[in-house]
């Protein structure tokens, strides 16, 4: 038995959790049918005034299904659901998983080329989206490509506030080639049938976001989801009934199962504010109290920035954490002096159905003396990681390597393509393509993607060591690093930042500041500050948009 195999984190973890017997893994569906039969008029979801109880989730979801099935929709068919978070999303979701489908959970701001993609590649055969998204290219764009059954809705249903810092554009319209949602929603019939899913059935496809080549979609199972949104309510002691706030989107994996399946889970209520603007999310939090969220760094920075920002805003929270995106210890310490809570970083991917590494709730994770970089944290009980050398060897504690993955929420392959299942899960076995090490304890670092590396005249700089530095700046708010073409050295360090509310960040000074902390070749060049630093929808700052600016 190697090294890793004995899993030396676990004497890492309390009693409660080291201790504990596995337990049986359940799917979201059951345990949404478990919640309606114990507390049914308990609110699962609230979204700004609204609030839907479990009972009136579960019958419009029926109704849902009710009609998916009546139009043609069967067990094993594809449902696209490209929503924003608002409760119609949910809705929507258990709606499919009642017909006996597969929820494709697509981004709202992809565009005809990338909808096509997804509608062609999964076989969509059925779509919800918004109203004014029908009217605009997906309706269309469903059309052209197949997909037979849409179903429409407006982000201003159940609530009455129309927020406009977040619904300012949002209008009801009629959508010509759809139907209402909740229309179909109210289509009486009797309960539809138990689907009765196994856990290796897939329940969703879910794309990764193709920073390379094409996206892909992911085929995250029942039992892949049921893992992980059971093991958030144990792991943490989250008690029964809480409310956790979408913080990440849903229709991404954190959201997904973080947000979404662990609310019901412990049949607690998950608590929306339709996308993520500072202000509102603030005010979110003030009205519904969650006890947990999880989202990107970005996010916690954004919050930080807003002029209404206090320590009571996140005076109900008891856990509070961060995944996909880099957390930078600087960032950490910043939001424990302003509000007394500390960030548990989390790490996983889409090939993860969310987390496979996180901070126990009941621990700060290290800092590395040498790079001064965030443990990830510890695989979850049930996992293995190893770091692996070139050929697949593993590696000792401290030296670095690719990170890979075995546990039950791996995902067992990609969607029509044997070819990235092979390369990416020989075996089984996830190879991550993030470069990390784990100490002697069993607490992981990412160091970073294999392809952000950087080679400077035949040196290694990794870009999120450099990112470290900036942030210890107080006049940095984001910091992005990237490797550009230098026609002596081959490739050269160059910085992307954005300003902290009130500072100006100069680009000599930053230089500077850098020189000071790290080895010559690792300092970058040259500062570019720009007012925002472009991100993906779950907060991931892009690399690649800035390394195509040069």
């Amino acid at each position: 038995m190697s090294w890793y195999d004995a899993k030396p984190w676990l004497a890492s973890y309390d009693e409660r959790v080291r201790d504990a017997e596995p337990a049986p893994t359940t799917t979201v569906p059951e345990s949404f049918r478990r919640a309606v039969d114990h507390v049914p008029d308990r609110t699962a979801v609230a979204y700004f005034d609204a609030r839907l109880s479990y009972r009136e989730v579960d019958e419009l979801s029926d109704g849902v299904a009710r009609y998916l099935g009546a139009h043609g929709f069967a067990r094993g068919d594809r449902l696209a659901l490209v929503l924003q978070n608002i409760p119609q999303f949910v809705i929507a979701l258990l709606g499919a998983w009642k017909a006996g489908g597969i929820v494709v959970p697509v981004n709202p701001m992809y565009r005809e080329r990338e909808l096509t993609h997804v509608f062609t590649d999964a076989g969509v055969k059925a779509v919800v989206c918004s109203q004014r998204g029908w009217n605009a290219y997906i309706g269309e764009t469903a059309a052209a490509n197949g997909v037979g059954i849409g179903l429409t809705t407006s982000e201003l249903e159940f609530q009455t506030r129309d927020d406009e810092r977040v619904l300012a554009k949002v209008e009801r319209e009629a959508t010509p080639g759809a139907t209402e949602l909740l229309e179909a929603a109210a289509t009486p019939g009797p309960k539809p049938p138990e689907p009765a899913f196994a856990l290796d059935d897939t329940a969703l496809i879910s794309y990764t976001s193709g920073t390379s080549g094409t996206p892909k979609g992911a085929t995250n199972t029942h039992g892949n989801i049921g893992t992980n949104a059971a093991g958030l309510g144990s792991f943490s002691g989250l008690p029964a009934g809480s409310t956790l706030f979408g913080l990440a989107p849903l229709f991404h994996i954190t959201g997904m199962v973080c947000e979404l399946g662990s609310a019901i889970d412990i049949e607690g209520t998950l608590a929306l504010a339709y996308r993520f603007e500072p202000g509102a999310v603030l005010d979110a939090f003030l009205e519904h109290k969650p006890s947990y969220t999880v989202g990107p760094s970005t996010a916690y920075m954004a919050l930080m920035a807003h002029p209404s920002f206090s320590r009571e805003h996140f005076a109900s929270f008891s856990l509070l954490y961060s995944g996909g995106a880099a957390l930078p210890p600087a960032v950490v310490e910043a939001f424990r002096a302003k509000t007394g809570h500390y960030i548990h970083n989390g790490y996983g991917l889409t090939e993860t159905t969310a987390g496979c590494v996180v901070v126990p709730g009941t621990l700060e994770a290290p800092i590395d003396p040498e790079s001064g970089t965030i443990s990830i944290g510890l695989p979850v009980p049930d996992t293995i990681v190893r770091i692996l050398g070139e050929n697949g060897e593993e590696l000792p504690p401290g030296q670095p390597g690719e990170i890979a993955v075995e546990g039950p929420m791996v995902v067992s392959g990609y969607w029509n393509r044997p070819d990235a299942t092979a390369e990416a899960l020989p075996g089984g076995r996830l190879l991550t393509g993030d470069i990390g090490f784990m100490d002697e304890r069993g607490w992981v670092y990412v160091v970073d993607r294999k392809k952000d590396m950087i080679n400077a005249s035949g040196f290694k700089v990794w870009p999120r060591e450099v990112e470290d530095v900036l942030y210890t700046h107080p006049a940095v708010r984001e910091a992005a690093v990237v490797g550009i073409a230098d026609e002596y050295r081959g490739e050269t360090v160059k910085a992307y930042v954005s300003p902290a509310p009130g500072a100006t960040a100069d680009p000599a000074e930053l230089v500077a500041w850098c020189k000071e902390r790290l080895a010559a070749y690792k300092y970058p060049r040259t500062v570019e500050v720009l007012d925002e630093l472009p991100k993906t929808t779950s907060g991931k700052i892009l690399r690649r948009e800035l390394r195509a600016r040069g």
